[in-house]
């Protein structure tokens, strides 16, 4: 049928069908635009009448199933779901104005019904607008774009693990220019990433040429890193007698955790990297490449506290790894001594003198299940 479609109507089907496509793409970039601001307004609904006692109890959940009831398939407007659109608009209502939203999404009387409730084709599109516009850029990492793209799911994960209004604009605009996942998230807000990112001991501002890249640099990594992939009860040994190896081993068979919990971008080149350089053998604990820096980054792992003499030895791998395997269009390798213990005000002070970009970050692993029982004589004595 497609061989005998004249020409002139070839391109009509083509011009048309992209139109369809174009507008499917931008219906899909809206959906949840206009579903958080309908979220948003319902939240704002619940809040004014339970909050003030408006509401009687077990309102919510008779609200819930009577929805279910004249609305069957509905699916996201749970008691739970509804309580969580009053956290959603309660938590961000503050950086909204919130007497010009009262108007439009809720309306201002206490004794509001549910035909002033909002709906995605009229009020919702009106919550956006307001929302937009009193939306204050400036004072905060995460634009409007960030806000509007991540799901309500992420909202709530984040609004049930942070609390302030800077903690949950740092993680909106992480999700979203990362595109994490949800479990991503949790994992994120697990290792405590907005309190820990940016705070690694490090020379990166007077070690790199170029003051965009080591601010990228700086920015990259954090003061500490959570290997909870690592199960030292599993593998039968105490934390104070895990070594190097050990940790190094179960980093390589679990190098998908470690990435995830490293940061963004870095691709595994190896471990135990062997170098020979002018009949010295050296030997690299963990090599990446970091696409964002467009470095080499070495990972040198340590099972007790930071030695000035680490960074001796880092700086000579840095250097090796520049001459040997650096290519002219990238940026100079990257080196992270990773250790149990690091105490940071000594950290910056002994890197001062050091020209390879170098910092120094701690770990942990999971604790041992043993340490939080009574021995056992005791717990047969219990038992």
């Amino acid at each position: 049928m497609q061989a005998k479609l004249d020409p002139t109507y070839h391109n009509a089907v083509q011009v048309i069908k992209q139109a369809i496509l174009d507008s499917q793409l931008q219906a899909a970039h809206h959906v949840n635009e206009e579903q958080l601001a309908l979220y948003f307004g319902i939240g704002r609904y619940i809040s004014d009448n339970t909050r003030k006692n408006e509401w009687g109890t077990g309102a919510i959940e008779n609200i819930s199933k009577q929805l279910s009831f004249e609305l069957p398939g509905l699916k996201g407007f749970s008691a739970t779901n509804l309580k969580l659109m009053r956290l959603f608009y309660e938590a961000w209502n503050g950086l909204f104005n919130s007497s010009a939203t009262a108007v439009e999404i809720g309306k201002d009387e206490t004794s509001a019904t549910a035909d002033e409730l909002p709906n995605t084709e009229s009020r919702a599109l009106v919550a956006v607008e307001i929302m937009k516009k009193n939306y204050p850029f400036s004072e905060l990492e995460m634009t409007w774009s960030d806000f509007v793209s991540i799901s309500f799911t992420h909202h709530t994960e984040i609004l049930s693990k942070t609390s302030t209004i800077e903690e949950r604009a740092y993680y909106v605009h992480q999700t979203a220019k990362n595109h994490w996942s949800k479990y991503t998230l949790r994992e994120q807000l697990k290792a405590d990433l907005y309190h820990h990112q940016s705070q690694m001991p490090n020379n990166f501002a007077q070690a790199l040429p170029c003051s965009q890249h080591s601010l990228k640099a700086i920015e990259m990594f954090k003061d500490e890193y959570m290997l909870d992939f690592i199960n030292v009860e599993q593998l039968g040994e105490h934390d104070e007698d895990i070594d190097e190896a050990v940790i190094e081993h179960e980093i390589v068979i679990n190098i998908k955790n470690f990435i995830m919990e490293f940061g963004r971008s870095f691709t595994y080149r190896g471990n135990q990297v062997h170098y020979d350089k002018l009949g010295h053998n050296h030997w690299v604990d963990l090599l990446f490449f970091n696409r964002e820096l467009q470095s080499l980054v070495v990972v040198e792992l340590k099972k007790g506290a930071f030695k000035p003499a680490y960074l001796g030895q880092l700086s000579a791998y840095l250097r090796i790894l520049d001459d040997e395997e650096k290519l002219p269009h990238e940026n100079p390798s990257i080196g992270i001594i990773l250790c149990k213990e690091a105490d940071k005000a000594y950290v910056e002070y002994v890197l001062q003198d050091y020209q390879k970009p170098m910092g120094v970050a701690t770990y942990r692993i999971r604790e041992q299940l043993k340490e939080l029982l009574p021995d056992e004589n005791k717990l047969k004595e219990l038992l």
